[in-house]
């Protein structure tokens, strides 16, 4: 019998499944399967991993060589590829045997059917806005979890019962690895390029971010914010399908019936009443368009998977709201020195991120550099003004000093470490030093957490440094 905070997966004891993938959430999804009692035949491409697996008891079976006829499904990573530019054969091979495939997060919704669940997607924000809501519904003391793309891989997450909310943030490689999963309120922030290549395209991308909605059912609701092209289109069509209650958001218009911002304040017209909710200059810790845009969509999703719209339920939100600490590395508020605010944006590794943190502050000593993506950040132009000096760091240093050359004064610092330093000596009054660097960390970096960590303790080192408390107003 399975136990009160596990995941019932008895449905698949005896039952042969192959896992291709032995990362976080692959071998997670094979100790769940093995403790339900199936047959697990678990591969990866890489020795390491295969090894590693082996060594916790899970012994590696080669799935490019099985014979499908006898296996029931296939779980897949979800980075492995089953498309476009090409297919992993262990995948070819399953699809030509008509084998199941899918990722742990349906598994985990065919386990704990009776639970509600928030899925949230989108190119940018996908984070932020699944942290914030399960912050949300913390606060309100009601039983949830956060998994997916972001924190804990699905299946060990607890069993949650009728009561409980699972919120899961899914990338478009997991939305194309979920067959039948429903979601009470399924979220699309936005939709901009990205991932092109495993999508065959712009269409391919579109279309996997669209499929969120794809088995909803009448009583669920479509959160969709609409300030760009293709999230406006699959707004318009999920609308014209009449299947469930779709709620429009967005940052630059007025959305009659949906969720919007003007003046500064998320304005709820739900019931044909402009009702304001809250003013974001008080969120210190969501600062610029993009995150009032993710406030407004968790706010959406709050109220629609509570069906709850009273003046007590709304001003519970907006003080949880208040309480939100953020994510580290985006956009994160460090603290502050004699008046000049300390941001870790160490996330943003492309210009697109980049453009965010750099309108949301004025006079700004901006740290940026690492690997460049294509384009560098030409695209970052119109934002330029906002930026006193750039302090440039790592291997696009000098390609990104051309770029600045007449337009932001410059220096080429190489590393973090002396960046901060030149910054400091700079900065003064109500400045901000900023860390988004618009590029890949891996020339000096392991990662960007580990970029952004180095920062932090760097900046926590400096005499007089005043650590950022979340609620605090810096």
């Amino acid at each position: 019998m399975a136990s009160p905070h596990t995941l019932d997966l008895r449905a698949y004891d005896d039952h042969a499944i192959a896992v291709l993938g032995l990362g976080v959430s692959g071998m997670s999804a094979a100790n769940a399967l093995l403790r339900a009692g199936a047959r697990v035949l678990a591969w990866d491409d890489n020795e390491n991993r295969r090894n590693g697996a082996a060594a916790r008891g899970l012994a590696p079976h080669n799935l490019e060589t099985s014979e499908f006829a006898d296996i029931d499904m296939l779980v897949l990573s979800p980075g492995i590829p089953c498309g476009r530019p090409h297919t992993h054969p262990v995948v070819a091979r399953a699809r030509d045997a008509g084998i199941e495939i899918l990722c742990d997060v349906e598994l985990l919704t065919r386990a704990a059917p009776e639970a509600r669940y928030v899925g949230i997607t989108g190119t940018n924000g996908k984070s932020t806005t699944t942290a914030l809501i399960g912050h949300i519904l913390s606060q309100l003391e009601i039983p949830n979890a956060i998994g997916g793309n972001i924190g804990a891989p699905a299946l060990s997450l607890q069993a949650l019962g009728r009561d409980g909310i699972y919120v899961l943030e899914l990338s478009s490689y997991q939305l194309d690895l979920l067959p039948h999963a429903g979601f009470d309120v399924a979220l699309l922030l936005n939709v901009t390029p990205d991932h092109l290549d495993r999508h065959g395209g712009m269409d391919g991308y579109v279309a996997a971010k669209e499929r969120i909605f794809g088995y909803q059912t009448p009583g669920q609701s479509a959160v969709v914010c609409i300030d760009d092209k293709h999230s406006r289109t699959i707004f318009d069509t999920i609308s014209a399908h009449d299947t469930a209650t779709v709620i429009p958001v967005s940052t630059r218009d007025v959305c009659s019936g949906g969720v919007y911002l003007e003046d500064n304040w998320v304005i709820d017209n739900r019931n044909g009443i402009c009702q304001p909710i809250i003013e974001m200059k008080t969120l210190t810790a969501l600062p610029g368009n993009h995150n009032a845009q993710n406030v407004a969509a968790a706010y959406a999703a709050v109220t629609a998977i509570l069906n709850d719209h009273s003046d007590e339920t709304r001003t519970a939100i907006t003080s949880a709201m208040g309480t939100f600490p953020g994510l580290a590395h985006r956009q994160e508020l460090l603290g502050t020195r004699d008046g000049v605010r300390f941001v870790n944006d160490s996330k943003a590794t492309n210009a697109e991120a980049t453009s965010h943190a750099l309108a949301a502050y004025e006079n700004i000593y901006w740290i940026a550099g690492g690997i460049a993506k294509e384009g560098g950040i030409t695209t970052l132009d119109p934002v330029f003004e906002r930026v006193r000096h750039a302090f440039l760091i790592g291997e696009a240093a000098p390609m990104f000093a051309a770029t600045l050359d007449g337009r932001v004064p410059s220096t080429i610092s190489n590393n973090l470490n002396t960046a901060l330093l030149q910054a400091v000596e700079m900065a003064v009054g109500e400045a901000v030093i900023l860390l988004s660097p618009a590029c890949a960390s891996f020339d000096q970096y392991s990662s960007f957490t580990a970029r952004g960590d180095a920062f932090r303790i760097a900046v926590n080192s400096l005499p007089d440094f005043v650590p950022h408390i979340s609620g605090d107003t810096p």
